[in-house]
């Protein structure tokens, strides 16, 4: 993607990546609000650290995420300052962090908010269960969810939770913001999709 927006004098733009940022910024922003809840106050543990991960917690924080109050998991568990694992030298490096916590369900006791990009059955209800009062929980692997909304609901029932399903309420799905964005983009001549575009994306949304 770097390559081709240096190469190429129109948008380009991941949908992979992007648009599912945009879209679960737009539902986050929404689902903290009704919780009561402000985003620079959050704490948030993510499963899952690949593109769309790394792209989601980009744009949450550019969005006013504070980077310090974000645990990242992968296959491997928590990401964290010295872990040393394969591939920690990469794009995974920017969200170590120092904490004692070594797996998923030790990150998601008293965080705020859930955020799979992962694989299917990697939460619990225990897990739930120990997450602070009003929690969010976007289980978004497809086609099955980290964890299933009415797992989270019977623990939990004053959660908000979305999937990516469409048989779900609360879905977050990329599609929400087409073909607006590409409208606006090809209306204005954009020769990019900025960070100020997509922050506006999300606005909107």
């Amino acid at each position: 993607e770097r390559t081709l927006r240096a190469r190429l004098p129109i948008p380009v733009f991941h949908d992979d990546q992007h648009g599912t940022a945009i879209v679960v910024a737009a539902g986050m922003l929404n689902a903290l609000h009704l919780q009561g809840k402000k985003l620079e106050d959050a704490t948030l543990v993510c499963s899952g650290a690949g593109a769309a991960a790394n792209a989601c917690l980009e744009q949450l924080v550019s969005l006013g995420l504070n980077k310090a109050n974000v645990l990242v998991c992968d296959s491997k568990g928590v990401i964290y300052k010295g872990r040393g694992a394969k591939g920690d030298e990469g794009e995974k490096a920017h969200w170590a962090r120092d904490t004692p916590a070594r797996t998923l369900a030790d990150a998601l006791v008293g965080a705020d908010v859930f955020l799979g990009l992962s694989g299917p059955g990697v939460a619990s209800q225990d897990m739930v269960r120990s997450m602070a009062a009003k929690p969010v929980v976007f289980a978004l692997s497809n086609p099955e969810p980290e964890i299933r909304p009415e797992l989270v609901m019977a623990a939990a029932p004053q959660a908000i939770m979305a999937t990516g399903r469409s048989d779900y309420p609360n879905q977050v799905n990329n599609a929400l913001c087409f073909p607006y964005l590409f409208r606006a983009a090809l209306d204005v001549g954009a020769a990019q999709i900025n960070e100020a575009m997509k922050a506006a994306a999300v606005r909107a949304l």
